[in-house]
């Protein structure tokens, strides 16, 4: 063979030796790396030991090692068409000598925490998917109805529709919505009825307020976990709110009492002042609705209590001048014309009354005063004369009024205060002037007086004290004329009653007992005259009942009066005029009213009697007891209803009247009562 006799060729002697740069002092095969004793590469699973094994260098690094070299770590066999996998490069040392291995240890952790923040990463998203879930889901099962766990006024109406809702809360809250609202004010308890007072509930509104669309994850979450109470909305009237207030105030309302000293006979007596209040119209008008759909609990109503100006000082000091100013007569003149005041004629109109500063000073009525005695200082031909009507064949008739001369009342009336603070001669020349009647021809004949709109009649026992009263207050009133607008107060055009103009003393009601005064009894004209304002359509601005129920009068439908208070007022609400005629027998009085009809009918609806209140039974051996009958107390309502072309037009709030049992009282004198 050519190569016979010829060493074997080395096999890898074609392959280029790896270049060894920048390592010095070392052999050619050490830097190369292991493999055969020139430092080429082995194929894979082709051991170095085929090449026999090196001896170890040495001692001292010189010749050769008795021990095997250490063996580096094999170098995979680059196959050609495939990539060369390549070791990550190792890293220098750092040149302050430090640990090399350090960076290898950092970068080795730093793939756990990325592994750690991908982690992370996925369970955030993985923790939203489901809170989104959590939300979409009930989400979409509450879209489109109330909002689950939502209450009106304790009505559960979440999970329905609109529709379904308003349903539910008509039905539920019906009863409810028409429940009275009780209000107290200075221990006055009353029912106030929402719809008379213009309040309801407003359904549509209400359901307005729940959330109803796709709701949000707040509303979500309070629909899984709790409740969602909504106050119910509500409608109110406000006119009517108002009158339903001005009701309440017509029960709560007190006028103040001011301390004063007024005469009974020429015996001077002290009123003594009593506090008066007002009901706080718009805070109670705010405390019902307030009120309305959240409680069924009194509410208490504001009221303002008013104080009056007299002090207990004042009442002493005017007493003393009291019965001074009564000792004797006053004697007016008039030219050659003389008449006195008689004692009694002056205390009936003389009082002494509160100024700004809380002091006592007299008032004197002087136009009341000369009503009997004025026809003795001026000749009744030249007096004045007030128009009105007479009723001639059903139909009525004017009488014409004049003007005429008369006692200047208004100069008599500060002549008389002057006398009694100064202690002056009692001697008063009185000052005639002309007096106008208090309307005119032409203006009565505008009145549209033409026909009767009401009368009413009440009965009463035959000659008694009291009927004489009866009769001379009837006598003072028949052909009064009330002009439009106007508003008529007994006590103001009657005044005082007094012996001077025929009253006489008879029983009458005075805190629960009957005593006797001048002018006892004329509550029956004032009961009889109320009837007529009732029937008649007109305004009733103030009336106050008896304490207990008297038998001869409608219940609920009669007045009490006395002088200063309580008075008896009523309004002519009217474009026409009103005129007033009486009439009466020996047990009976009549009003009737002539004016110009606006009502074919008015009627009187009355409930049952109701809370009804047990008398007692007393005993008095005073020589001023007079006897009373017990009966029980009872409360009334009465509402007045009006008709026009046969259908009703509109009815009033109803009246309530709560009489007080009437005390049996038996005493060592049985003497007729009255009233």
């Amino acid at each position: 063979m050519r190569n016979a006799g010829e060493p074997p060729m080395d096999p890898f002697s074609t392959a280029p030796p790896p270049k060894t740069r920048g390592i010095k002092g070392a052999s050619r095969a050490a830097a190369e790396g292991p493999g055969t004793p020139g430092g080429r590469k082995l194929p894979p699973g082709v051991s170095p030991d085929i090449f026999g094994k090196p001896s170890p260098p040495p001692r001292g690094g010189r010749g050769p090692s008795a021990l095997p070299p250490v063996q580096p770590p094999a170098e995979p066999w680059v196959m050609e068409g495939r990539p060369e996998r390549r070791h990550p490069p190792v890293v220098p040392g750092p040149p302050d000598g430090g640990d090399p291995g350090q960076d290898r240890l950092e970068a080795d952790d730093e793939r756990p925490r990325r592994r750690g923040g991908r982690r992370i990463l996925v369970t955030v998203v993985i923790l939203v998917l489901v809170l989104a879930l959590a939300y979409a889901i009930p989400a979409i099962t509450m879209s489109g109805v109330m909002l689950r766990g939502t209450t009106v006024a304790g009505v559960d109406i979440g999970g329905l529709t609109v529709t379904q809702a308003a349903d539910k809360l008509r039905q539920t809250l019906d009863k409810r919505s028409k429940a009275p609202i009780v209000v107290e004010a200075m221990g006055i308890r009353q029912d106030v009825m929402p719809e008379e007072a213009g309040l309801e509930l407003d359904v549509v509104g209400t359901i307005e307020q729940v959330p109803s669309g796709f709701p949000s994850p707040v509303q979500v979450w309070r629909g899984l976990t709790g409740t969602t109470p909504v106050e119910p909305r509500i409608e109110v009237n406000s006119a009517k709110l108002a009158e339903a207030v001005d009701a309440l105030a017509q029960e709560i309302d007190r006028p103040i009492r001011e301390g004063e000293i007024r005469f009974k006979g020429i015996q001077p007596e002290i009123v003594t002042p009593r506090d008066g209040r007002e009901l706080e119209r718009e805070a109670a008008a705010k405390a019902i609705q307030d009120a309305y759909f959240t409680t069924t609990d009194p509410v208490a109503l504001p009221v303002t209590v008013l104080k009056p100006r007299a002090t207990t000082d004042a009442f002493e000091e005017a007493t003393t001048t009291a019965r001074r100013a009564v000792a004797a007569p006053i004697l007016l003149t008039a030219g050659a014309k003389r008449v006195q005041l008689p004692r009694e004629t002056l205390a009936a109109h003389l009082r002494f009354v509160p100024d700004a500063q809380g002091r006592l000073r007299p008032v004197f009525n002087a136009k009341m005063a000369l009503a009997e005695v004025e026809k003795h200082l001026v000749n009744p031909a030249i007096a004045p004369v007030e128009p009105t009507y007479d009723i001639v064949g059903g139909r009525p008739k004017l009488i014409p009024g004049r003007a005429g001369q008369g006692v200047d009342a208004t100069k008599l009336a500060a002549a008389v205060v002057k006398v009694i603070q100064d202690g002056s001669r009692r001697t008063i020349p009185v000052s005639l002037t002309t007096v106008k009647p208090r309307v005119g021809d032409a203006e009565v004949r505008a009145m549209g007086i033409k026909e009767q709109i009401s009368t009413f009649t009440t009965q009463h026992p035959c000659c008694a004290p009291r009927v004489t009263n009866i009769h001379t207050i009837a006598d003072i009133l028949d052909g009064y004329l009330v002009k439009p607008g106007e508003t008529f107060s007994l006590n103001d055009v009657v005044g005082q009653r007094d012996k001077a103009r025929g009253f006489v003393e008879a029983p009458q009601i005075v805190a629960g007992r009957l005593v006797d005064d001048v002018g006892g009894g004329i509550s029956q004209f004032v009961t009889t005259m109320y009837n007529a304002v009732f029937f008649g359509g007109l305004k009733d601005v103030k009336h106050t009942a008896h304490e207990f129920y008297i038998s001869r009068y409608p219940p609920g439908r009669e007045s009490t009066v006395s002088f200063p208070q309580p008075d008896f007022q009523w309004q002519n609400d009217s474009k026409y005029g009103v005129l007033v005629k009486t009439s009466y027998t020996d047990t009976s009085i009549t009003v009737a009213f002539w004016s110009t009809k606006r009502y074919d009918r008015i009627e009187a609806v009355a409930s049952e009697k109701h809370s009804f209140t047990n008398f007692t039974k007393e005993t008095d051996d005073g020589p001023d007891c007079i006897p009373m009958t017990g009966q029980q107390g009872f409360t009334i309502e009465v509402t007045r209803v009006y008709y026009r072309d046969g259908a009703e037009v509109k009815r009033d709030r109803p009246i309530r009247t709560v009489y007080r049992p009437e005390t049996d009282l038996t005493c060592t004198k049985d003497e007729p009562g009255g009233g």
